[in-house]
């Protein structure tokens, strides 16, 4: 016992996590109140060095970062509170169990949540688009939606310079994030686990929404999702802005842009 103790006071009284590329900030308290758990074992019978970090020095868990807020707020008090529309229950069930919270993961069970329509997950309850969705693994088709028609818009901004050696001296910076706008129920069917929900969360699958983005930088890979799922590119439009790093025209030039790519599939 005394060895878990000064374990813990090596970690600082307000822990800084980056969970799956969503940052928390929270107590040490809150983090190590379910004994046996893995977040309790990490830091009470560990050493700061000995967990992971991504490179400003937060403790890294390669989880999904927008879920584990409700892993958060369970810690918290020890009860589970979720919004009416959360459908999100199997994948939460996951993560609990990643962590090691078996209360957290007998409260998720069917049987131990609440009958109410927006808790059932029984064949024909809830959502009919948010049942179809959660029919197969994450990121797969399910039948009822491959038919199912609509738009989806893809927009990213980028930045490169150019040196006066046009050439030779174009450097690219990595696209820093691709946006997604559309129906939510289109946009988990196509990019499902890779879709970033943080900055809209719990809305439900028949609302629109233009505040998602992905996990990933890599346009070809947003296409690869759309042409499997049978959408086909129908406009695309760019704007850009140039200018100077100093204000010797000499120096290289900073060019900025915009593009979106407007996707669509019919029935």
């Amino acid at each position: 016992m005394a060895q878990s103790e000064n374990q813990t006071s090596s970690f600082p009284e307000v822990i800084e996590l980056n969970v799956g590329g969503q940052v928390y900030v929270t107590r040490l308290e809150t983090l190590t109140a379910v004994p046996n758990s893995l977040l309790w074992t990490s830091f009470t019978q560990r050493r700061p060095a000995d967990l992971p970090k991504d490179r400003k020095g937060r403790f890294f868990f390669d989880r999904d970062g927008f879920l584990f807020r409700y892993v958060l707020e369970y810690l918290r008090d020890l009860n589970l509170v979720l919004p009416d529309s959360f459908k999100e229950r199997r994948r939460l069930q996951k993560e609990a169990d990643f962590f090691k919270l078996n209360g957290l993961s007998e409260q998720l069970r069917p049987a131990a949540v609440s009958t109410d329509s927006s808790y059932n997950e029984e064949p024909g309850g809830g959502h009919p688009e948010e049942a179809a969705l959660s029919g197969g693994p994450a990121g797969t088709l399910s039948a009822p939606l491959q038919s199912k028609s609509g738009y989806i818009t893809v927009g990213y901004r980028g930045t490169y310079t150019i040196g006066r050696e046009i050439q030779t001296d174009a450097k690219f910076r990595r696209v820093a994030r691709i946006t997604v706008c559309s129906k939510i129920s289109l946009a988990k069917e196509v990019f499902g686990d890779t879709l970033n929900e943080s900055r809209d969360p719990d809305r439900s699958p028949d609302k629109y929404t233009a505040r998602y983005y992905l996990k990933y930088n890599f346009l070809e890979q947003a296409f690869d999702r759309l042409a499997e799922a049978r959408f086909r590119m129908v406009a695309c439009s760019s704007t850009g802005t140039c200018a100077y790093s100093s204000s010797d025209p000499n120096e290289d030039k900073i060019w900025t842009s915009y593009t979106e790519y407007v996707f669509s599939r019919d029935r």
